[in-house]
Parts: C-alpha cells; sequence; structure tokens
C-alpha cells in the first residue's frame, strides 16, 4: 500500500476502520474541550461567578456565528472523500484549493461580523447587565483571532476526508497545552482579567491551524496543499457549497434555537448562567462519541459510496448508529451520577451547583437520542444528501423547540421546563430520521445525480 492509500476506509476490517478513524476524533475532541474547561475553570476560581457567567454564555453564539462556516467545510470534506474514495485525484486536489481559499474569505468576513454584531447578540440573548461587559469584551477578542479557527476547521477537515484523524489529534494536544499554560499566566500570574483568557485561547488556536498547514504543505501525497494552487474554481465551490450550506444551515439552525432556550435561562439571573453554564462544559464530554462516529460515518460513507461499495456503507452505517449511541448512553449516566461533584469543580456557589445539577439530570440520560440523530445525519451527508439533516434539524431543533419553549414558559413556571426542550425535541429528530433511513435509496444517490448530469 503507496503513501496515498495508507488512509482509504474503502479497504480492511469495516469496525475497526470506523473505529480507528473515530478515536482520534474523540480524543480531538476532549482536548477541544480543554479550551473551555479550563477558560471556564480558571476564570470560576480566580475572576469569580460573574466572569464564569461571560466565558460561559460564548458557546451558543460563537457556535451561531461560526456553524454555518465550519457547516460548509464539512461540505468540502464530504467532497473531497468522495475523490479520494474514487482515486480522482486531480479533482480532489481542485476541491483541496477552493476550500482553503473560500476559507480565508470567510475568515475575514466572520471577523468583521463577530466584532461588530457582539453587544446586539448579547443584548438579544438577555445576558444579564452584571456579565456584559466581560461577555463583550471575550467575545470581540474571541473573533478578533477567528480566522485561526476557521483555518484549523479546513485543515483538519482535509485530513480526517482522506482518513487521516491522527494529525488533527497532535497538534489540538499541542494547542490545549498551550492554552492551559497561558491561562494560568495570564490570569493567575499577570492578572489579565477575562481578556487573558480570550488571548489564551486565540493563541493556542493560532497554533494548531499553523501546524494544520505545515504538515499539508510538506506532504509527498495527491493531497498536499501547494500554496500557488490556492484559488476558488466555480465548478467545484458550487459543489461543496451545495453539500455545505445545508450542514452550515443546520448548525446555524440548532443554535438559533439554542440561543431562544439559552435567553430563556439567563431570565433567571446570573447564577443559572453561571450552572447551565459549567453543566455545558461537561456537556462536551457527553457529545465526544457523538461527534466522533458522526464525522467518522461522514468520510467512511463517503470514501465507499465514491468506490461503488455500496454494502460496505450499509454495514459500516449500521455498526455506526450502535456504536455511537451505546457510547453516548454510558458517558450520559455518568455525567448523570456525578453532576453535582463536576459541577463544583466551576464553582463552590451552592445555587450554581444546585442548577447545573438539575440540567444535567433532565437531559443526560437521552444523549442516545442526540447521537442516534448526528450519527444518521453525518451518515446522510456522506452519501450526499445533507439537505435532509437540514430539514430535520429546523423541523425538530429548531421550529419545535422555539415554540416549545417560548409557549411552555408562559404557562409552567421554573426552569425545568426550559430543560426538557431537549430531550423532546431529540426524541422527534430521531424518529424522523429513523423513517428516513430504513424507507430512503441514500445509498445510490449519486449515482443518481452523476446519471442525471
Amino acid at each position: 500500500m503507496n503513501k496515498s492509500d495508507m488512509n482509504i476506509m474503502t479497504e480492511g476490517p469495516i469496525w475497526k476502520k470506523i473505529v480507528l478513524f473515530a478515536l482520534p476524533i474523540m480524543w480531538g475532541n476532549l482536548f477541544q474541550q480543554l479550551y473551555n474547561i479550563v477558560d471556564s475553570l480558571i476564570v470560576g476560581n480566580f475572576l469569580g461567578k460573574d466572569a464564569l457567567a461571560a466565558v460561559s454564555s460564548s458557546g451558543s453564539i460563537i457556535f451561531l456565528l461560526v456553524g454555518l462556516f465550519s457547516g460548509i467545510f464539512i461540505g468540502a470534506g464530504v467532497v473531497i472523500s468522495r475523490f479520494y474514495g474514487a482515486k480522482d485525484y486531480k479533482n480532489m486536489s481542485i476541491a483541496i484549493h477552493t476550500s482553503i481559499a473560500f476559507a480565508l474569505i470567510s475568515g475575514i468576513l466572520l471577523t468583521i461580523i463577530g466584532v461588530l454584531l457582539v453587544p446586539l447578540l448579547l443584548r438579544l440573548i438577555k445576558t444579564p447587565e452584571s456579565v456584559l461587559p466581560n461577555s463583550i469584551l471575550y467575545f470581540r477578542i474571541y473573533f478578533g483571532g477567528v480566522m485561526a479557527v476557521i483555518l484549523y476547521n479546513t485543515a483538519s477537515g482535509i485530513f480526517q476526508a482522506v482518513g487521516d484523524s491522527k494529525h488533527p489529534l497532535y497538534y489540538l494536544i499541542i494547542s490545549s497545552i498551550t492554552n492551559v499554560v497561558l491561562d494560568l499566566l495570564f490570569v493567575a500570574v499577570f492578572h489579565m482579567g477575562i481578556a487573558g483568557a480570550g488571548y489564551a485561547t486565540v493563541i493556542s488556536q493560532c497554533v494548531s491551524a499553523l501546524l494544520g498547514f505545515i504538515r499539508l504543505s510538506r506532504l509527498d501525497t495527491p493531497y498536499r496543499v501547494d500554496w500557488h494552487k490556492i484559488s476558488l474554481n466555480p465548478g467545484m465551490l458550487r459543489q461543496i457549497l451545495s453539500m455545505g450550506i445545508p450542514s452550515g444551515l443546520q448548525n446555524s439552525i440548532i443554535s438559533i434555537a439554542n440561543i431562544v432556550v439559552q435567553s430563556n435561562i439567563n431570565a433567571f439571573g446570573a447564577m443559572a448562567v453561571a450552572g447551565c453554564g459549567a453543566y455545558s462544559r461537561i456537556e462536551g464530554f457527553g457529545f465526544l462519541p457523538i461527534t466522533s462516529f458522526a464525522l467518522s460515518m461522514t468520510t467512511f460513507i463517503g470514501q465507499n459510496l465514491g468506490a461503488k461499495k455500496y454494502d460496505r456503507a450499509r454495514k459500516g452505517s449500521i455498526f455506526g448508529i450502535f456504536a455511537t449511541t451505546i457510547l453516548a448512553e454510558l458517558v450520559g449516566l455518568l455525567i448523570y451520577w456525578l453532576a453535582p461533584l463536576l459541577i463544583s469543580g466551576f464553582s463552590r456557589v451552592p445555587e450554581v451547583i444546585e442548577y447545573g445539577t438539575l440540567q444535567a439530570r433532565t437531559v443526560a440520560l437521552f444523549y442516545f437520542l442526540l447521537a442516534f440523530s448526528h450519527c444518521i445525519a453525518g451518515i446522510l451527508r456522506g452519501a450526499g444528501k445533507s439537505l435532509i439533516p437540514m430539514l430535520v434539524m429546523l423541523l425538530c431543533w429548531c421550529i419545535i423547540r422555539i415554540t416549545y419553549v417560548s409557549i411552555i414558559t408562559n404557562y409552567v413556571p421554573g426552569i425545568k421546563v426550559v430543560f426538557w426542550a431537549y430531550p423532546i425535541t431529540w426524541s422527534l429528530s430521531s424518529l424522523c430520521f429513523l423513517l428516513y433511513y430504513l424507507k430512503a435509496d441514500w445509498l445510490h444517490y449519486y449515482d443518481k445525480i452523476n446519471a442525471i448530469e
């Protein structure tokens, strides 16, 4: 097997290929969570609950603005993996360099949008006044360096599309260690406050992006990056956007709904914001097997359908579904049992611990539903049907979730009814995905498109 075929997923034991691909992504996501965890732990313990709430409230807005572009790069990964599976290296190279060019443009736009819109978005979600100044400062620093986030996602997507999930892991380990060191240095030693946490995160993300592109530019493989080849190929960009825009809109749709939920949580005050924010950091660990297997399924399905190995794609999808749901539920059980202890790591304030524990024990046992939905979505994206996950998420995770929260809070008091928005809508999306997976001919979608063309 030559160097360019080392990561191919169209040969070898199905379970082994999927697991060996998913595990580095899982570990990479673990270290990605450290960005958030370390910021929250250090800020919460050194700067207090208001600063913790400022950092903790960042997730939904960051995902709203970054999610659209990140989803588009998922589309780029689908296109690249399909060409790689078919051994069409010429078009694969064009796809890679087009995605990098688009990433550079996207990074510039996102920087401008993020810096300008942060105060407006924070006020729209009813961020408490005591938290607002620190939140604005943290967000503006983050979006000042968001180009690094976009470029790292691009580099990571290229690696993963060709079956290499190990190198993104290595770079995240290095950048996570960098983040820990800089967080302690800037916040605990230099007393830079919330700005120190923001700068530590940005610098760390720059490190991971730089390492990724250094390797891509030095590889002797068909997916090597040649800087002079970076340009927007109109035809290839259309393919990438046709796959990526639905995924990007899906991310943003979910974020909009989560922002509505967050605004209802914010109405309960800074303690609720801090407690639920602390839980969201812990929840990130529950999502590790979910996001890892979803990404692995997208690559596995894309490569195998590109190689026209339909039975292998079908068998791989079944294994992925069972593996991700079981793993997610095991993590959910751990979070359910250990919630008070875990939340107390972020804050010793009893009310903060109470809010975080309540949310954990409302939603954690339903992680298997979230895992099922994400896995099927990953399978369908790999099959080129990225529009279907977007439509299901739009209906279940946006329209129904927002409607539920908007109505129920008027009749039933208490924050727990807000938390139930997640298990209810996960159940509905899982039902929709199950029906589509069983009834639709998703395996032969690429063939139908090629026949039309």
